[in-house]
């Protein structure tokens, strides 16, 4: 691990960290998301408040340390060494400390509803406020339950699980997983699903949709969770998270963006015995840059709610963090919705509620509840910071307008689907092509050569691997069942003992055996439904079409291949699932099985459902290995979108929303950091790399990518030409070196005009109609800037055999266009020429222009 001084290095002024309390006698990270499994265990817990003044701000308010035998603070396990840190207030002054936490004032759209909810709040009294902000048991199974007041009509709110669809409930969608929307790159496409999602939502009675997810992002390749994200890139996860989130909040259900903030891996992320949550330790730059670029955009599309992470920022958890949530997300981008803690995030008591947290979950724990009331009549917190949170849930409760014609609160989520409930069938019947095109869109072809695909009629076709099946059970169970999780095709014990436990080590098992993957596992998996697995959809095709059909899902890695067939299809997958990260990018077994079919079958087609990068090079130049697919998560229409796929029904149109790699080492964060050196107590994970990740990286090192960024084909070919750039006529204010607008959600208001618009022609050169995605990239004038940054997209459909194409058009923003000043603490538009570079990819880009500002 860096030493202090080295993370004291960051080009920041202000690197965020211990600002509040800490608890180094943490919890364990037992079933953070589901009340009826956290049991009481009845410590006594004595918290000693303290209140320090530094630079007119609150450095800390800390409960007692753990005392180890020898009467030492701190503690710990055997074999420290003997300069290891011991007591968190070694961090402390890391962070500006930001108090106090800023109130809701109902800026632009929600004035209204902060009026109403004003009005409601002055009405309530102290302990009907306090209840509002944590979460109680139901009997429903929403995994968080809000009170109801029922004296003043406010019914309660009921939240639910996740981010690609309603799990833990019957008679919903499976909808394909933020990898796989990433992997499509369509905005119109992604809203859509966003309307499917909400909507489902709002019929059974679910007021707050935990999700979409933007953090992790992807900067550690095998990070558990970066299967529910969109994409390793800031701007395209940007665009696809508000798309996501103003189509769920359309239709009245309001969105938990998460996980706020740097929640980039899972190894580490909850506190065990004396050992801490995982540090991030981010610099003003990168921060602004990368990670809070998507959920900049989040709230400034509205999200009502944001939830924020459970690991720490510079060393203060992220529930707890005044910096980043009263400073950064409640100051500089103006949110006027509420935070939410994840499951089980909180860590100490008057600390939290000062730094800017207004709903603890899934309850009140030992901090809040009856001792958050005397901390108000103590005085250790105002009635006021009370007043602000209630205000501005029950804000966000009006805003989406749930006091009209909405369900009660979990009004089709029965507490147990075994035993004989109401049926509310909450499926829209003109979704169905949504859920079919996010699926085909999400593939993404990388290798095709002898014409192996589209297949045409084939004589003989084979099928191979633990992937093309469905599991062998899909039902649920009374409590806890891999059906709850999307852990059927995992091994469950393997999954309960990451999921469940502390989540401190890497997992051991690195593909689902038991068949193919729907969605990834964890709070983010999906229930199951209706699903038609790829082999059920191809043996359905080949029987329509007379094709002999052979098979062997057996678990032997060289089955009997038949030399003869027109293709053998190989089905593999990537695992992955919060609780765990990854333990490699590849498997041995399943290149193993994909070898063997080759050696004898001339057109080998690999399928890889993965959930996260997978590498390749093993296999992937074996000259009977012709085409191969990354599947991602398609979700409930996999069948049918694969054997669309490999029949030419539809043409691929997918591009990578991540860089594949040739070698490990080629990524500049592969792995989890880990428990180290002095800092085995209080994980550490410093992100020196900066702004340089995925591609960024691999352009700044000269690295030649197995497949990059943004790469994917069709079967037909594309050509660019007309690029245009037309700076926008405007007064020295639209050019000035810093926005001077008002703030509102999102930021200032001027970080959003259009400053440069680009014009680009894509033409179809091949034989048949297919989808091409525009990409755009800027080079800022600005040394330690990347090379490339994507700043536009546009996936358009071009037919064949005409003489025009189809025009592309990109608006740069302020934004678009600026880099973070950590001194001005303001984004500055630079002075100079500007690259701008439009193509297929990052790394095929035939059209170069230039601006200057």
């Amino acid at each position: 691990m860096s030493p202090q001084k080295e993370r004291a290095d960051l080009s920041s002024p202000l690197v965020s960290g211990a600002d509040a309390a800490k608890t180094p006698a943490a919890r364990s990270g037992l079933a953070h998301r589901f009340p009826f499994l956290r049991t009481k265990k009845g410590i006594i817990i004595t918290v000693v408040v303290v209140l320090v003044i530094i630079g007119g701000g609150l450095a800390g308010l800390a409960a007692l340390p753990k005392k180890s035998k020898d009467g030492s603070a701190g503690g710990g396990p055997e074999g420290l060494d003997a300069d290891a840190v011991r007591s968190d207030t070694h961090f402390y002054g890391e962070s500006p400390p930001v108090y106090p936490s800023p109130n809701m004032t109902g800026t632009g759209s929600w004035g209204d509803a902060f009026a109403k909810a004003r009005a409601l709040v002055a009405n309530m009294t102290l302990t009907e406020k306090i209840d509002i902000t944590a979460g109680v048991p139901s009997n429903t199974s929403c995994p968080g339950f809000v009170p109801a007041v029922k004296r003043l009509g406010f019914p309660g709110m009921c939240m639910g699980d996740a981010g690609n669809g309603l799990r833990g409930t019957d008679f919903v969608s499976t909808w394909p997983s933020g990898i796989h929307v990433g992997a499509s790159w369509n905005k119109n496409l992604t809203r859509q699903r966003g309307l499917g999602m909400g909507g489902e939502y709002r019929t059974k009675g679910v007021n707050v949709l935990l999700g979409p997810v933007v953090g992790p992002m992807g900067r550690v390749v095998l990070s558990g969770r970066n299967w529910e994200g969109f994409s390793v890139d800031p701007y395209l996860s940007g665009i696809l998270v508000a798309e996501t989130v103003s189509a769920v909040q359309s239709v009245g259900v309001i969105t938990s963006t998460k996980h706020f903030i740097g929640n980039e891996q899972e190894t580490n992320r909850n506190p065990v015995g004396d050992v801490q949550s995982v540090s991030s330790n981010i610099d003003d730059r990168t921060m602004h840059e990368l990670y809070l670029w998507p959920f900049q955009d989040a709230v400034r599309a509205g999200s009502g709610n944001i939830m924020c992470s459970y690991n720490r920022v510079n060393n203060s958890y992220g529930c707890a963090n005044s910096k980043t949530l009263n400073g950064i997300l409640k100051t500089e981008l103006g949110f006027e919705g509420f935070v939410v803690s994840d499951w089980g995030a909180q860590h100490s008591g008057v600390a939290l509620a000062l730094a800017g947290l207004d709903m603890m979950m899934p309850n009140a724990g030992s901090y809040w509840g009856s001792h958050l009331e005397d901390a108000v009549r103590n005085g250790s917190v105002p009635e006021a910071r009370i007043n602000d949170m209630v205000t501005r849930i029950l804000a966000s409760w009006y805003h989406f307008g749930q006091d009209k014609d909405f369900p009660s609160p979990g009004f089709g989520m029965p507490a147990d689907l075994t035993k004989p409930h109401r049926i509310v069938d909450a499926r829209n019947i003109t979704f169905r092509p949504t859920l079919l095109d996010g699926a085909i869109e999400g593939h993404v072809l990388v290798k095709n050569t002898q014409n192996t695909l589209p297949l045409n009629k084939p004589k003989l076709l084979s099928i191979y691997g633990y992937s093309a099946h469905n599991p062998t059970t899909n039902h649920p169970t009374g409590g806890m069942s891999p059906w709850n999780f999307g852990s059927q095709p995992f091994n469950y014990t393997e999954f309960q003992s990451g999921f469940f436990g502390a989540a401190s080590s890497l997992g051991s098992t690195q593909i689902a055996l038991g068949g193919t993957l729907y969605s990834g596992g964890g709070s983010g998996g999906t229930s199951l439904q209706t699903a038609l697995s790829p082999f059920s959809a191809l043996a359905n095709r080949a029987y329509d079409e007379g094709t002999a059909l052979f098979w062997d899902f057996s678990t032997t890695t060289t089955p009997a291949v038949v030399s003869d067939s027109s293709a053998c299809l190989v089905f593999g997958n990537a695992y992955a699932t919060e609780g765990a990260d990854r333990s490699g990018a590849y498997d041995a077994y399943t290149d193993d099985l994909i070898l063997h079919v080759a050696a004898s079958c001339r057109r080998t087609v690999v399928v890889l459902h993965n959930a996260g990068v997978r590498l390749v090079d093993r296999f992937v130049d074996h000259p009977n290995v012709t085409a191969l697919i990354f599947a991602h998560l398609p979700g409930e229409a996999s069948g049918r979108a694969i054997a669309a796929l490999l029949y030419g029904d539809a043409s691929p149109s997918g591009k990578l929303p991540y860089t594949v790699a040739r070698n490990e080492s080629d990524y500049p964060v592969y792995r989890p950091d880990m428990p180290e050196g002095r800092f085995k107590l209080f994980p550490q994970s410093d992100f020196n790399e900066g702004v340089f990740v995925d591609y960024r990286h691999f352009d700044a090192k000269n690295i030649t990518p197995r497949y990059e960024f943004g790469f994917g084909l069709s079967y037909t070919t594309f050509t660019y030409s007309g690029l245009r750039v037309d700076k926008v006529e405007g007064d020295g204010k639209l050019f000035a070196e810093y926005p001077t607008g008002r703030v509102e959600m999102g930021g200032q208001v001027d970080l959003w005009d259009v400053l440069v618009r680009v014009e680009a022609e894509v033409k179809n050169t091949g034989g048949r109609e297919g989808a091409e995605v525009a990409q755009l990239y800027v080079g800022i004038p600005v040394e330690g800037q990347p090379a490339r940054q994507l700043r536009g997209f546009d996936k358009v459909v071009v037919g064949n055999g005409t003489a025009a194409g189809e025009k592309v058009r990109f608006e740069l923003t302020r934004r678009d266009l600026s880099v973070w000043d950590v001194v001005a603490q303001r984004w500055r538009l630079p002075r100079g020429e500007f690259k701008i570079e439009v193509g297929g990819s990052s790394r095929d880009l035939p059209l170069m222009g230039k601006v200057t500002i």
